[in-house]
């Protein structure tokens, strides 16, 4: 590969995180190294599993689960922004040491857009990433400099979900 480009997952359906993890695997088959991020994820989730299982992947997330933003303390703000950009720093460092050439940051835009993470290093990342690093970045409602930067922007809308019948996440699919 010769040129990294820089993929956005968006939308209000289901399916973002899933869409990035299948580039994950199918880079990994490859013998690409990839690092995933996950952002406001702190909750056992079975995927992760998996991730463990597959050489070249390597995962960062938080270590406790705070909720959605909305039911968040402000200590739980500052708890998960000090975790958020810890793994940050971390897998900046695997990319600035050349031990990445994918780079997932699974659920950066939110995190992004609630000002739960470093937005001067997002921007830099995105504004001057390495020519060959391949970025995802997934979440609801992408800032404008995302767009603009991105080469692809895939929105995977909502058309009917089981949460909006009462139908909680299910293990092995929504966990």
């Amino acid at each position: 590969m010769t040129k990294g480009l820089i993929h956005i997952y968006c939308g209000d359906g289901k399916g973002k995180t899933t869409a990035a993890l299948g580039l994950a695997l199918r880079a990994a088959g490859s013998g690409m190294k990839v690092v995933i991020l996950q952002f406001l994820k702190g909750r056992p989730v079975n995927e992760l599993k998996s991730l463990k299982l597959i050489p070249g992947i390597t995962v960062f997330r938080n270590s406790k689960d705070f909720g959605f933003f909305n039911t968040m303390t402000d200590q739980d703000k500052a708890d998960i922004t000090k975790m958020h950009n810890e793994n940050l720093k971390k897998a900046l460092d695997m990319v600035e040491k050349e031990t990445c050439g994918l780079l997932i940051l699974d659920e950066i835009i939110p995190a992004y857009n609630h000002g739960l993470v470093d937005k001067g290093l997002i921007d830099n990342l995105v504004e001057n990433k390495s020519e060959e690093l391949e970025l995802v970045l997934t979440g609801r409602d992408p800032a404008p400099l995302f767009l603009e930067k991105a080469d692809y922007v895939s929105e995977i809308k909502k058309i009917k979900h089981p949460y909006d019948n009462n139908i909680g996440a299910r293990k092995g699919i929504e966990l």
